[in-house]
């Protein structure tokens, strides 16, 4: 048995947890002949197939770096979001058109109690698995780990919003209503992949760290200046970027041109210090630039 990091662990727990609703879907799906539910079982084996997909992008973004991957695997996680996108354009086609088939041929629903059950209990257990991913995702700063939690944290809606409409219809004898349900479930899947790949395509293309992460680095490296009054007099030229989990900042400071290549190497050494213990995962490369004022 390979091992498995804490990302990979919750990775597995969210293909066993889909596995299990897709089962659940389907059974209610025949049973009921209810399109929504039926699509709610596309939903979820896609969520399947994107759980596969972030499974093996975590395991496969821990590598370390080697030769041919000085700065790691870690876009590996950012491109797996990106493919988990695509699959849930397909999904939500796919339910579009079986929608669209069944809204000018309705059918009744059966066993609506069943169907309904098996809707909230959908929705409660990817409430809490959703939950615990975007929390692992939040500590590991895990990309592949929010987009699972992102797709199971919709079909939480789309469940409930399933359930509720299998509840109207058997009100309201309006059987119409379960493919209009199963259309707004595709347009939430819809806005759902498109969050997903803008996030995953930002990174991809060396997007920068956000505004309050360049504030942090600033407010550091000016902290740093404060130690070394007459020696550190500027820093410029601050460039960022994230794969993965990972951050490369990358900046200029200008030193007295007097210093010891051990007194530049000492200020060097506490701005990377300081920076790291703010930010985990961080890959600091600091250039030095002689400060021409001084002579």
């Amino acid at each position: 048995m390979f091992d498995l990091d804490r990302k990979g662990k919750f990775a597995l727990l969210s293909i066993f947890s889909n596995t299990l609703l897709i089962i659940f879907k389907v059974v209610a799906g025949i049973l009921s002949g209810s399109v929504s539910i039926i699509s709610e079982a596309i939903h979820s084996a896609m969520d399947l197939v994107a759980s596969i997909v972030a499974f093996l992008s975590v395991r496969g973004s821990a590598k370390p770096a080697d030769k041919d991957h000085p700065y790691g695997h870690g876009k590996i996680e950012n491109i797996s979001g990106v493919v988990e996108g695509v699959l849930i354009l397909i999904a939500a086609g796919m339910i579009v058109v079986e929608a669209a088939k069944k809204l000018f041929e309705p059918a009744d629903i059966e066993q609506a109690f069943i169907a309904i059950a098996v809707m909230l209990t959908a929705a409660l257990v990817n409430f809490f698995v959703s939950k615990k991913l975007y929390q692992v995702a939040k500590e590991e700063d895990s990309m592949a780990l929010e987009a699972d939690a992102l797709h199971l944290k919709t079909d939480v809606y789309t469940s409930l919003g399933v359930g509720f409409g299998i509840l109207l219809i058997k009100i309201t004898g309006f059987v119409v209503l379960d493919s209009i349900v199963a259309i707004l479930v595709a347009l939430l899947i819809i806005k759902e992949a498109h969050e997903l790949c803008k996030n995953a395509l930002e990174h991809l293309i060396d997007v920068r760290l956000t505004d309050d992460e360049e504030k942090e680095i600033d407010e550091i490296i000016k902290k740093v200046m404060g130690i070394y009054v007459n020696q550190l007099s500027d820093y410029h030229k601050l460039k960022t970027r994230k794969a993965g989990n990972k951050r490369h900042i990358d900046f200029h400071i200008t030193l007295n041109p007097d210093l010891t290549v051990k007194e530049a190497h000492d200020i060097v050494g506490c701005l990377k210090k300081e920076i790291n213990s703010k930010f985990s995962n961080c890959r600091v490369n600091v250039h030095i630039d002689p400060d021409k004022n001084q002579k």
